[in-house]
């Protein structure tokens, strides 16, 4: 197995140690120790210590996820519930990162901005998901409703799921089954 390159063992250390302590009180001189590298190596991929937390926010799976991935033409319920199993699952690959990322972006306008346009990126793809579910039998009205309530469960999910065991399946999936049944409800 290939050896990582010495900027992925910076970016490593980084996020453990941004973890662990927080970005601020983490000086650069201990990231270059856990990465087993020069401290002026460190500077030379990264300028500033801020460009690091801007090279872990680059580093987040992509969470854009093809309609026709998840989608069952008349099933709503179903549909939503892929969606969110995708995203749960692309989520729990970077974990540690997620969490560190929602703690600094109280601290951090790049990260804050980061994670508001991936917040919207979400909207976007539950939108899409129901559009395409419902064949946009549905008014716009409702699904920018929908889209946005379910979007900030599953955010809100992900940004607290550090702290619960399993996240709690059966809690999402009632919140599918309501605004599926709502948005469905007269069809």
């Amino acid at each position: 197995m290939k050896e990582d390159s010495a900027k992925q063992r910076i970016l490593r250390a980084a996020e453990a140690l941004f973890a662990e302590s927080g970005f601020d009180a983490t000086p650069t001189s201990r990231i270059a120790e856990r990465a087993g590298v020069p401290k002026g190596l460190v500077h030379y991929y990264f300028r500033r210590k801020s460009d690091l937390l801007a090279a872990l926010v680059a580093e987040l799976p992509d969470a854009r996820i093809e309609p026709a991935v998840v989608v069952v033409p008349g099933d709503l319920a179903g549909s939503l519930r892929g969606l969110v199993v995708e995203l749960d699952r692309r989520f729990n690959r970077s974990l540690a990162l997620s969490h560190l990322l929602w703690r600094e972006a109280d601290t951090h306008r790049a990260v804050r901005d980061a994670l508001a346009e991936r917040f919207q990126q979400l909207v976007r793809q539950v939108k899409a998901v129901i559009v395409a579910a419902t064949g946009g039998k549905v008014a716009i009205a409702d699904v920018d409703s929908a889209s946005g309530l379910l979007a900030r469960a599953v955010s809100h999910r992900h940004a607290t799921a550090r702290h619960t065991e399993d996240g709690d399946p059966a809690e999402i999936d009632r919140e599918v089954l309501f605004i599926a049944s709502a948005l469905t409800r007269g069809q």
